[in-house]
């Protein structure tokens, strides 16, 4: 009867080891199975891209990707983080911007939230106006959910749009 058992082990034992094979090979199909993802900010910074002439993509570095375009003298997108979900600072050469530039910013705003642009343009055009002497050089308005912040300096204006993690 020794021998008998010792040929049950050995069985026993190829089985259990079949099983983890088995196993081990379903888990491996499985995460080879799934389609290769870039990711989500990439591409929003691609979808600007293709969407905006002049518009080039720069380098990322920690949760934002630089990006430069002609009428803008600073350009980001934030990568969602515990705060936002996205970010769009846009920074313009002169303190008070042109309309060319509150259509640029409405525009990439619109590809960045999925909103109508002439929406963004009235929400833009109108956080950029509430910059002045009795609201001073800070303004931070509400528009359509997304959180508009404008600030500006002697030679330049910024504007920061962007969506909360609860929106």
């Amino acid at each position: 009867m020794p021998g008998l058992q010792g040929a049950e082990t050995m069985t026993s034992g190829l089985f259990r080891r079949s099983i983890l094979l088995t196993a081990m090979l379903a888990v491996f199909c499985a995460f080879t199975a799934l389609p290769a993802r870039a990711d989500h900010c990439t591409d929003i910074a691609n979808q600007l891209k293709e969407g905006i002439d002049g518009l080039k993509v720069g380098i990322t570095a920690g949760n934002i990707i630089y990006l430069s375009h002609p009428k803008a003298k600073e350009m980001s997108l934030g990568c969602p983080n515990r705060k936002y979900t996205n970010e769009l600072y846009v920074k313009s050469y002169s303190r008070k911007p042109k309309a060319d530039f509150v259509g640029f910013v409405a525009g990439a705003a619109a590809i960045v939230f999925t909103l109508p642009k002439d929406e963004l343009v009235r929400g833009v055009s109108g956080c950029l106006s509430r910059m002045g002497f009795f609201r001073g050089d800070d303004v931070s308005i509400r528009y359509r959910r997304l959180d508009m912040n404008c600030t500006r300096t002697r030679q330049d204006a910024a504007i920061a749009i962007s969506r909360g993690i609860d929106q």
